[in-house]
C-alpha cells in the first residue's frame, strides 16, 4: 500500500502580500542549491534581441530564422541583397544557442540555455506559436531533430534525446552522459554524432530510451560543432578543421585536417566545400573534395564575430553575433562577397524608461528605443549610432543622457523618439559607465573609480564642475536626495553622503551574491543588476543598514535597471530588454481560500485537492534535483481534483500549485511517496 506524506509550505505571493525574508530553496539538476525566484518577484516579458548566435533557413520560402539574444528574426531573403524583418514575435526565455527548421511540419525547434528545448509553429511566418517546451539539464546549447526525436546538446549534461511527437508536450526519454561537454549534434540513421569539447563521441541511438556510446576520436582542440556527409564527419574545433572517417562508427579515425584557421565555431557542408564561421576571423571556404587534404579556397572577413552558418544554393547565412546577418555569395567559392546584411542589437547595458518608451544603451549598438506600452510586446521604434560603446543611459526631459564608454558622455534630442539626435557631448578623462541627471547636473561614473559631476543647464554646451573618488570598481550610480547609491561589482551597493559634494562619505553597505553592476532607486528600494545572480532587491528606507528582501535569479548578464511602479525593466547584455515586477504588503486572498489538499495523509497513488471555485490550476511535480516530472493543467468548475500519481516512483516531491488566473498567487507542498 503506497503513501503520501504532506507538508504545507504556504507562500502567499499576491500584490500586496506580507514578504518573508525567508526564501524557499530548491535544487537543480545538478544537485547545487538554486533558487530562480523569491516569490515577491516574477517574470512578465521582454524585448529580448541582442547578437546572433545561429541562424536556419528555409529554403522552400525563402525564411531566414536568425537567433538574437533570447529571441529570433524571421526576415524575407527573396532578395538575398535586401533582407527585411517579416516578424519579431518569438520571445524565448534563455539565450538561443542553435536552431533546428523542420521544412515538412514548418516547425522550428529553439536550443534554448537556460530556458531548455522550445518547439514553435512558424506556418504563419507573421504570427509564430509557441507549441510546447522541455527543461534540460542546466544549458541547451546544440539541437538536431529527425523523426519524433530532438536530440540536444547540454554542454555538461551530455546528450539528451527529447520526444516531440506530440509538440505541445515534449519529453525527455533518455539521455547519455558524454565526457566532455557536448556542444553541437548531428544524426545519422541509428548514430548521434557529437561535439563534445575534447572529442568526437558517436552514440547509438537505435533505442532513443538507452543511447549507447560505441565509438570516439580525440580532438586536439575543443570540438564545437560537427557536420556528417556520407562517410566523413567534418568536425571544427580552435584548432582547425577535421575530417574523420565514421564508415565504421565504432572506430572513427582522422584521414586529414586543415589547421590555419582561428576559433572556429560552426561548420557546414555542400558538395565539394566545408563553410565554416570562424568567430574573429570571418567566413572560411575549404576544399575537402580530397578529405586527405582540406584546403582553403576562400575567405571573406565578416564585421562581428562569425558563430553561426547555414547554407542554401549560392547563399551562405552567418550569424556574425553583433555584425548581425551577413548574406554572402558563394556561387565562386574562390572570392565570396557580401550581397546583403541585417543587424540585429548589441549587447544591452544600460536602459531608461519614461512614457512608454524604453532607451537602452546597446554598447556598440547605440541608443536603442522600444515601445513598451504594451509590456507583454515591445517593439523597437528608433535608434541611434553613438561614437562610443554604450554603457549607459539616463532621460530627463527631451533628452537622453548616454556614458558611452571612451566616447564619454553624449546628450541626444529623443522630442521625436523615432528619431534620435545628438546635441551635445563631454569627453570625460575615463570611460563613462554609468550616468544619473538630477536637476542641471549629470553625475557620471568612471572606470578611473571617480563621480564626475558635470553642469548640463545647457545640453549644447555641457561643463565639469566637480569630481570625487569613489569605491572600488563603480559599475553606476543612482542619485536620490541626499544619497548617491553606487553598485561597486564584487563590493556590491554603496551607500554615499552627497550633502557636501566636496565631502562625501559612506554611510552604507550591502553585499551583493557576485558582482553588482547596475543600481536603480524608488521609494524605499534599491533595485540590483548583479551579474550571473539576476535581480535583487534591497530595503534602503535605512541608508545606513541596507537589506536585501527579493531577488529573481537569472544566469545572464545584467545591463541598466528603470524601475516605474512594480515594474522593473532590465537591459539583459544579451538578451534585450526583460520585464520584472516586483510586490509587497498584505494578501488580498489567500491561496488556501481556494485550493486545498484534502488530507495530509493520503492512501494509495492519488493525490486528492479540493477547489472552492472555478479555476485554471497548473500542478507541477519536481524531484529532488529540481527536475519537473509531472505538470498537469487543469479546468475545474470548483469541487474535489483526484490526480493519477501511480507514474511516480517512491521519494521526496515538491509540488506547485498556482492559479493560471492569478500568477502571483502559489502553493508549495512537499510530499512523500512510499
Amino acid at each position: 500500500m503506497s503513501s503520501v506524506v504532506v507538508i504545507l509550505l504556504t507562500v502567499i505571493t499576491s500584490v500586496n502580500s506580507i514578504v518573508s525574508k525567508k526564501n524557499l530553496v530548491i535544487y537543480d539538476k545538478v544537485g547545487k542549491k538554486s533558487i530562480y525566484d523569491s516569490l515577491n518577484v516574477r517574470y512578465v516579458g521582454g524585448w529580448p534581441f541582442g547578437p546572433s548566435w545561429t541562424v536556419a533557413v528555409d529554403s522552400v520560402r525563402d525564411y531566414v530564422f536568425l537567433g538574437s539574444g533570447g529571441g529570433v528574426y524571421i526576415l524575407d531573403v527573396s532578395d538575398p541583397h535586401c533582407p527585411v524583418k517579416v516578424s519579431e514575435r518569438i520571445h524565448t526565455r534563455g539565450s538561443v544557442n542553435d536552431l533546428y527548421y523542420d521544412v515538412t511540419r514548418q516547425f522550428l525547434y529553439v536550443a534554448d540555455g537556460p530556458g531548455g528545448l522550445e518547439v514553435w509553429d512558424v506556418s504563419n511566418v507573421k504570427t509564430p506559436i509557441k507549441l510546447g517546451s522541455c527543461d534540460i539539464p542546466r544549458f541547451a546549447w546544440g539541437v538536431y531533430v529527425i523523426g519524433n526525436y530532438a536530440y540536444i546538446g547540454a554542454v555538461e549534461h551530455g546528450l539528451r534525446i527529447i520526444d516531440v511527437s506530440d509538440p505541445t508536450s515534449p519529453t525527455e526519454i533518455g539521455h547519455y552522459d558524454t565526457p566532455g561537454w557536448a556542444y553541437n549534434v548531428y544524426v545519422v540513421a541509428n548514430y548521434a554524432f557529437v561535439a563534445d569539447h575534447d572529442s568526437l563521441r558517436v552514440i547509438d541511438v537505435s533505442d532513443p530510451t538507452s543511447p549507447t556510446e560505441i565509438g570516439h576520436y580525440d580532438t586536439p582542440g575543443a570540438a564545437q560543432s560537427v557536420y556528417v556527409v556520407g562517410n566523413y564527419a567534418y568536425l571544427v574545433d580552435w584548432y582547425g578543421l577535421r575530417v574523420v572517417d565514421v564508415s565504421d562508427p565504432t572506430s572513427p579515425k582522422e584521414v586529414g585536417y586543415y589547421e590555419p584557421l582561428g576559433w572556429a565555431y560552426d561548420i557546414y557542408v555542400v558538395g565539394d566545400y566545408a563553410y565554416i564561421a570562424d568567430g574573429v576571423y570571418g567566413f572560411r571556404v575549404i576544399d575537402v573534395s580530397n578529405p586527405a587534404a582540406p584546403q582553403e579556397v576562400g575567405y571573406y572577413d565578416t564585421p562581428g564575430l562569425a558563430y553561426g552558418i547555414c547554407v542554401v544554393g549560392n547563399c551562405a547565412y552567418v550569424a556574425d553575433w553583433d555584425g548581425g546577418l551577413r548574406v554572402i555569395d558563394v556561387s565562386s567559392p574562390t572570392t565570396p562577397q557580401e550581397v546583403g546584411y541585417y543587424n540585429t542589437p548589441g549587447q544591452a547595458h544600460g536602459i531608461c524608461v519614461v512614457n512608454n518608451y524604453a532607451y537602452i544603451a546597446d554598447g556598440q549598438g547605440g541608443l536603442r528605443v522600444i515601445d513598451v506600452s504594451n509590456p507583454t510586446l515591445p517593439i523597437e521604434v528608433g535608434y541611434h549610432k553613438t561614437p562610443g560603446h554604450s554603457m549607459d543611459v539616463y532621460i530627463a526631459g527631451n533628452y537622453a543622457y548616454i556614458a558611452d564608454g571612451q566616447g564619454g558622455l553624449r546628450i541626444i534630442d529623443v522630442s521625436n523618439p523615432a528619431s534620435p539626435v545628438e546635441i551635445g557631448d563631454y569627453n570625460t578623462p575615463g570611460a563613462a559607465r554609468g550616468v544619473h541627471v538630477v536637476g542641471n547636473y549629470a553625475y557620471v561614473v568612471c572606470n578611473e573609480n571617480e563621480l564626475r559631476i558635470i553642469d548640463v543647464s545647457d545640453p549644447t554646451s555641457p561643463t565639469e564642475v566637480g569630481h570625487c573618488s569613489t569605491p572600488r570598481h563603480a559599475e553606476d550610480v543612482y542619485v536620490v536626495g541626499n544619497y548617491a547609491y553606487i553598485a561597486c561589482n564584487e563590493n556590491g551597493l554603496w551607500v554615499i553622503d552627497i550633502r557636501d559634494p566636496a565631502l562625501p562619505v559612506v554611510v552604507g553597505y550591502c553585499p551583493t551574491p557576485y558582482y553588482a553592476k547596475e543600481v536603480y532607486v524608488i521609494k524605499n528600494y534599491a533595485y540590483i543588476g548583479d551579474c550571473e545572480k539576476g535581480l535583487r532587491v534591497i530595503d534602503v528606507s535605512n541608508p545606513t543598514s541596507p537589506t536585501e528582501i527579493g531577488y529573481y535569479y537569472n544566469p545572464e548578464y545584467p545591463g541598466g535597471i528603470y524601475v516605474i511602479g512594480n515594474y522593473a525593466y532590465i537591459a539583459n547584455r544579451d538578451n534585450g530588454l526583460q520585464i520584472y515586477e516586483f510586490y509587497g504588503g498584505r494578501a488580498e486572498e489567500d491561496i488556501e481560500n481556494i485550493v486545498e489538499f484534502k488530507s495530509s495523509l493520503i492512501e494509495g497513488k492519488a493525490l486528492k485537492l479540493f477547489i472552492k471555485c472555478s479555476a485554471i490550476i497548473n500542478v507541477i511535480f519536481y524531484d529532488v534535483n529540481g527536475k519537473i516530472v509531472k505538470r498537469e493543467r487543469l479546468l475545474t468548475k470548483g469541487g474535489e481534483v483526484v490526480m493519477d500519481v501511480s507514474e511516480l516512483r517512491g521519494g521526496v516531491y515538491l509540488v506547485k500549485v498556482e492559479l493560471e488566473s492569478k500568477a502571483k498567487s502559489k502553493v508549495f507542498k512537499v510530499i512523500k511517496l512510499r
